[in-house]
């Protein structure tokens, strides 16, 4: 990852779908705390960078993957309840029809002609033939929906067999992208803990780094934006934690998504996903409660507070805080 310059936002939106990833957004800024003997380790401190930016990557798929497990859960859930339900409504019809079975057998079991040319009462037995034939015509009625019944639940056992398939692949994908996560994670740590004491507290300051901005004058698009920045305001210091959308830690779209939920408002989970979320605007009109994405893959979300300053949750070991909305090449502006 480079310095932390400011840099030119992107002109026009990149609607290329990648991974969504949270990206430090300051994580360089430590460089300019360090002092100028110190550039030989500056390959180290890049590496930390690209590390963490990957571990990011890596937790917004994690974050994607288990969004996705847990409403295959959910499906699967209620597929079992569907079953449960036609299961029992099929042993009713069971126990229905071999009641009527039962019923003709007793009634009906010589031929009509000898039971009528021997019944003491012909009309008697002519009423009973035509209650009987009533009950053959509904017990056929019957019969066919209980094959329909029947049908209906092979296909309800096919596809909720299929959905735990789905189910186990998906929490395969979830344990990948955790271990991807921890890998990169302790492979920065280590590398950090390489660098020499002053260096190590200059990167320190600066993932703590970022006090409260003149934010301007401009109000916020909607009484929800406007809701949603109180909660991100009220998250500020609060540390980043990869998969975690609050309300005691955040990684960046988890941040996003939680503020707007405390808004009335449920965004999708991951940054890519967030992007499209409203209607997209210029980043020269964006207005306080906007999502700003960066990167053309929408590397990292934060949200546009006014007078060029965003809210966000950087990166691990930086706690939630403002920065310039131009700390990296902005992708998109979204208004929710």
């Amino acid at each position: 990852m480079g310095s932390h310059r400011r840099l030119a936002p992107t002109s026009g939106f990149n609607q290329g779908a990648g991974a969504a990833l949270c990206v430090l957004s300051a994580a360089a800024a430590a460089l300019g705390g360090v002092p100028a003997n110190a550039a030989p380790h500056e390959d180290t401190r890049a590496e930390v960078d690209r590390l963490y930016t990957e571990a990011e990557k890596a937790t917004e798929a994690y974050n994607k993957a288990d969004e996705s497990a847990g409403r295959l859960r959910r499906q699967v859930g209620d597929a079992q309840d569907r079953i449960a339900r036609q299961q029992e409504r099929i042993n009713t019809m069971r126990d229905k029809l071999g009641s009527l079975a039962g019923a003709q057998y007793r009634s009906g079991g010589i031929d009509p002609a000898l039971a009528l040319l021997f019944s003491d009462n012909p009309a008697d037995y002519l009423d009973k033939a035509s209650v009987l034939d009533r009950i053959t015509a509904h017990d056929a009625g019957e019969l066919q929906d209980l094959q329909s019944a029947m049908r209906d639940l092979a296909q309800e056992r096919a596809e909720a067999v299929g959905k735990l398939a789905e189910l186990e692949k998906s929490r395969k994908a979830v344990a990948i992208h955790k271990k991807a996560v921890e890998r990169k994670l302790a492979k920065a740590r280590r590398l950090l803990n390489s660098l020499p004491y002053a260096e190590r507290a200059a990167y320190a300051r600066a993932s703590r780094a970022g006090g409260i901005p003149d934010l301007g004058s401009a109000l916020p698009s909607s009484a929800r934006a406007a809701a949603a920045i109180a909660a991100a305001r009220s998250a500020l210091g609060r540390p980043y934690v990869w998969g975690a959308n609050g309300p005691s830690g955040f990684d960046c779209s988890g941040l996003m998504q939680w503020a707007y939920g405390r808004a009335g408002m449920q965004l999708p989970r991951t940054s890519e996903e967030q992007r499209y979320a409203g209607r997209q605007v210029p980043l020269s009109e964006a207005r306080p409660g906007d999502l700003v994405t960066y990167h053309s893959d929408a590397s990292h979300v934060a949200m546009y507070m006014g007078n060029g300053q965003v809210i966000h949750a950087p990166y691990p070991g930086a706690p939630v805080r403002y920065d310039p909305v131009d700390m990296m090449p902005v992708s998109s502006v979204t208004r929710v």
